[in-house]
C-alpha cells in the first residue's frame, strides 16, 4: 500500500526502494523502517512510499488518516508543553517505570520496544533541563534502587554527551536508548549480587560480567533497533586496552557508541552511593577519567565529556570538600576541575591546583 511519510511508524516494511535525485537508493527495498529512517524520508521531502500491509512482527498495519496524524501531533506537542512535569519528577517516574520493566524481565518477559521508546525518548528530548541536571543527577539515586537510577542516568548522560560531540538528534536519541538498555541483562543475573555489600568472589564476578551478553540477547532480534545500538549494549564494558568484558576487545574493535556509554557509565557509577562503595566527588571522578583515557577509555570521548561537564561560567557557585562555599573566578583550560575560587564572605582567592581541597558539587549555575 502507498502511504504518506507522516503516516509511517517504526516496523513498517518498505516494498519499493526510495531513490534520491541522483537516482541512487536512499533506502533499499525490504528495509524495516526505524525512527531514523522515517526522519530521513521526511528530510528528503519524500511525499509517499510503498509499504507492506503488515508490520515486521506480523501485526496488521492500518495507517492513520493524514488529518488525524497532524491533529495528534499538534495535540501531543501542546500537551507536552502544558503538562510536562518538573525534570526531577519526570526522571523519578521513568526510574519507577524501568523498575517495573526490570521485574518483568526477571520473570522472563520480553523487552517491549514501543513502550521503551515511549518511556525514555520524551525525557531525553528535555535537553535544556538535562544541561543543568547533569551536575546533580547522582543525588537522585539511592543504594537499594541504584541499578534503576543508573540505567536512566546513563541514558541521559550518553545522549547529552553525544549531542555535545555533534551527533544529529536521531543519533543521540539512539545513543541514549543504548544507554537505557545496556544493563537490562542485569535482570538475568543473581539479584542478590546487585545489593551485596563487599567484594564479589570470582564466581559472582563471572556471573555479573555476563550481563552485557544478556542485554544484547534481549535486543538482538528486535529489527527496529539499529545495529550500532545493539553493539554498544554488548560492548559498553569493553576497554581500549583489552581489559574489559565480555569479549576482551581492544580499541579498534569497540564501537564508538560503546565508548561513549563506557565513559558515562563509569562516571555515574563512581559518583553514586552503591551497596559496596561510597560515592566520590564528581570532579575527582572526572580527574580519574582523565587518567583512564591513557589506557582504558577513548581519549576523544573523555575530552568531550570533561569539556561538557566543566563548562562553567565565571560566578558559578560551588561547595568545596572542606564544606566552604565559594564562586569560580577563573578557569584554566588545562585544569578545568581545579579553577580559581573566591571564598564566600571573603576577598580571598585560592587556586584549587595548589591545595588538596576540591569541588564537591555545584550549588548554583551563573
Amino acid at each position: 500500500m502507498r502511504v504518506k511519510a507522516s503516516q509511517l511508524v517504526p516496523g513498517c516494511v518498505l516494498l519499493r526502494e526510495i531513490k534520491g535525485k541522483t537516482n541512487r537508493d536512499i533506502i533499499p527495498k525490504n528495509t524495516v523502517l526505524t525512527e531514523e529512517h522515517i526522519t530521513v524520508i521526511k528530510k528528503f521531502l519524500v511525499d509517499s512510499v510503498e509499504v507492506s500491509s503488515k508490520l515486521v512482527e506480523g501485526d496488521s498495519y492500518t495507517p492513520e488518516k493524514v488529518e488525524e496524524v497532524e491533529q495528534v501531533q499538534q495535540k501531543a506537542e501542546k500537551k507536552v508543553t502544558e503538562e510536562l512535569p518538573p525534570f526531577q519528577e519526570h526522571y523519578e517516574q521513568t526510574v519507577q517505570a524501568y523498575k517495573k520493566m526490570f521485574e518483568n524481565w526477571k520473570n522472563g518477559a520480553p523487552l517491549d520496544m514501543p513502550y521503551v521508546r515511549k518511556l525514555i525518548i520524551p525525557l531525553l528530548k528535555r535537553m535544556d533541563d538535562i544541561s543543568s541536571a547533569v551536575y546533580t543527577m547522582h543525588h537522585y539515586a539511592n543504594k537499594r534502587d541504584y541499578i534503576f537510577y543508573h540505567s536512566v542516568a546513563v541514558s541521559i548522560l550518553s545522549a547529552f554527551l553525544a549531542k555535545k560531540m555533534g551527533y544529529p538528534s536521531g543519533d543521540w536519541l539512539q545513543i541514549g536508548l543504548a544507554g537505557f538498555l545496556c544493563d537490562a541483562g542485569m535482570a538475568k543475573v543473581d539479584h542478590n549480587l546487585l545489593h551485596k555489600a563487599g567484594t564479589l568472589n570470582t564466581a559472582q564476578m563471572t556471573d555479573l560480567k555476563k550481563h552485557p551478553t544478556y542485554s544484547y540477547r534481549m535486543v538482538e532480534q528486535i529489527p527496529t533497533i539499529k545495529q550500532s545500538v545493539k553493539l554498544a549494549i554488548l560492548q559498553h564494558h569493553e576497554r581500549m586496552d583489552g581489559s574489559g568484558y565480555p569479549l576482551g576487545l581492544s580499541s579498534g574493535k569497540i564501537h564508538k557508541v560503546a565508548r561513549i556509554i563506557a565513559v558515562c557509565d563509569m562516571y555515574h557509577a563512581m559518583t553514586c552511593e552503591r551497596a559496596y562503595k561510597e560515592r566520590q566527588s564528581p570532579f575527582l571522578v572526572i580527574e580519574e577519567l582523565q587518567k583512564e583515557q591513557f589506557s582504558t577509555l577513548d581519549p576523544d570521548v573523555v575530552a568531550s565529556f570533561v569539556e561538557s561537564m566543566t563548562h562553567f561560567s565565571i560566578g558559578t557557585k560551588i561547595r568545596l570538600s572542606n564544606n566552604q562555599l565559594g564562586e569560580i573566578v577563573f578557569i584554566d583550560a588545562k585544569h578545568p576541575t581545579r579553577p580559581m575560587v573566591r571564598m564566600e564572605g571573603k576577598k580571598d582567592i585560592i587556586s584549587l591546583q595548589q591545595t588538596e581541597v576540591f569541588i564537591e558539587e555545584i550549588v548554583g549555575i551563573q
